[in-house]
């Protein structure tokens, strides 16, 4: 099993960037595809990025591609999210997710994953 733990939330105004991090421990970071979600208040947990186990292949929701980067690094067991020009229909709570895969496949579905971290916060000021 894998442990995650989210980091770099916070308030920012529209247009802005953040960069959340994501550090996993307690199983072979290199042997997950790793991904995130968000929920905003009063929605149901939507599907942002995934990423597969090597880095090379990416997969992103319409709603942020072309500006949310996701990327690993899996020497420091840890996977990114950078956000640039910020909306505020981006606020919501993100969370690192994970599921253990040989081959790489895209689950849009929170059920997809096993393996969450607690969230954190994102708030976009108008």
């Amino acid at each position: 099993q894998v442990q995650l733990v989210e980091s770099g939330g916070g308030l920012v105004q529209a247009g802005g960037s953040l960069r959340l991090s994501c550090a996993a421990s307690g199983d072979t970071f290199s042997s997950y595809i790793m991904g995130w979600f968000r929920q905003a208040p009063g929605k149901e947990r939507e599907f942002v990025a995934t990423i597969n186990r090597s880095g090379g292949i990416t997969d992103y929701a319409d709603s942020v591609k072309g500006r949310f980067t996701i990327s690993r690094d899996n020497a420091k067991n840890t996977v990114y999210l950078q956000m640039n020009s910020l909306k505020p229909e981006d606020t919501a709570i993100y969370y690192c997710v994970g599921r253990e895969r040989r081959f790489y496949s895209v689950s849009y579905s929170p059920s997809g994953y096993p393996y969450w971290g607690q969230g954190t916060q994102v708030t976009v000021s108008s």
